[in-house]
């Protein structure tokens, strides 16, 4: 019998999880390739806020080209993603 492996979902903040496995990359929102990436997410109807009317700390990339953007730091979101801290 094979046993599927359940979905890992990341917390993101505030309620809001995403899928790890389509977690292509975490970034920091200060620069401006990272404003301009959320603009034409926007723009494409691919951009998702999770901030809950929060200041955006992190953006996460997917492989189906979403942008999510995250009020939770960068690197406390990485540490859920390995493992690292309980999400």
């Amino acid at each position: 019998m094979v046993e599927e492996a359940q979905p890992h979902m990341l917390n993101v903040g505030y309620g809001n999880l995403v899928w790890a496995a389509r977690v292509v990359a975490i970034v920091s929102p200060q620069s401006a390739p990272m404003r301009r990436l959320r603009e034409e997410a926007a723009g494409r109807g691919k951009l998702v806020d999770a901030t809950q009317g929060r200041r955006t700390r992190s953006i996460l990339i997917t492989d189906s080209d979403h942008v999510i953007l995250s009020a939770v730091n960068t690197e406390t979101i990485a540490a859920r993603l390995t493992g690292g801290e309980e999400s």
